[in-house]
């Protein structure tokens, strides 16, 4: 993550994944390594160099480092930056992983970083309180033919506006009112897709929603569904806003995996093929 507006609340990225680093085992790396195959459609990252902007709890760094890739990871919260040694410091790296606190949102500083094969950037930039000057320097620092693999929260308008109430509202309670906000807000959620699921006779599909879930890029729902109601600050961008922001920084659109126009994160993959 990155620094934000003065006197606007922030949610506790680092700390929501230091709860999870407990559930990090072979099947999710395994689960994280093939997201990144698929998306990059390659067989593995060998010879090439990472980096991993807000790297969060470090499964992507890891994952991208047993693909063969040179890493960097770097994130603005403390506590993220410890999640991601400590991940360095169980399955070990060398001198090809290396992880420190720093800012997508400082220019100098990510300039300082060099060029790198693949900039991957996943549900991160839209949490920095400046979207589009994080994905510029993002942009600035792809390689030519390099790609730029990036998830950003899909515009949903007035339904977006709604979220981003919802989740400043998370961070401004008292630390103890959280949780049960938390919950509150996910119940209807929650209830929804349980009663498709009752609706359609096949209610262990709910229960396999939450307990398959770390098939989905080696996450964990729970901390997901925390880090959704809370993440702030909170942007969000139309896919053709994305598309038309990156063409114009010489960047060609190789692959696009979207949300459906619901919640969540639109997924895209650019290769640099001219100039900025």
């Amino acid at each position: 993550m990155t620094q934000v507006a003065h006197g606007e609340p922030r949610f506790a990225f680092g700390k929501n994944w230091a709860h999870f680093l407990s559930m990090v085992d072979d099947q999710r790396i395994a689960v994280a390594e093939r997201s990144l195959r698929e998306m990059l459609e390659t067989a593995d990252l060998a010879g090439r160099s990472f980096l991993d902007v807000g790297c969060g709890s470090g499964l992507f760094s890891l994952a991208a480092r047993r693909l063969g890739a040179r890493v960097h990871a770097f994130d603005d919260d403390p506590e993220a930056v410890a999640c991601a040694q400590e991940l360095r410091r169980r399955y070990g790296g060398g001198d090809a992983w290396t992880v420190e606190r720093g800012s997508i949102l400082d220019q100098a500083y990510v300039a300082s970083l060099g060029q790198f094969d693949v900039v991957y950037a996943w549900g991160v930039l839209h949490h920095t309180g400046a979207v589009w000057r994080a994905l510029d320097n993002a942009a600035a620092v792809v390689a030519p033919g390099g790609r730029l693999f990036i998830a950003i929260y899909n515009d949903q308008g007035a339904l977006s506006v709604a979220w981003r109430a919802i989740k400043r509202t998370y961070n401004v309670l008292p630390e103890a009112l959280r949780l049960p906000f938390a919950l509150l807000v996910a119940l209807p959620l929650e209830a929804k897709a349980l009663a498709a699921a009752l609706l359609t006779l096949r209610p262990w599909r709910y229960v396999q929603s939450w307990l398959r879930y770390g098939t989905n890029r080696g996450m964990s729902r729970w901390h997901d569904l925390v880090d959704w109601i809370g993440g702030y600050p909170f942007e969000v961008a139309k896919p053709e806003a994305v598309l038309d922001f990156c063409r114009a920084r010489g960047f060609t659109l190789a692959k696009l995996k979207t949300c459906g126009g619901k919640l969540g994160c639109n997924e895209f993959v650019f290769v640099k093929t001219a100039p900025a």
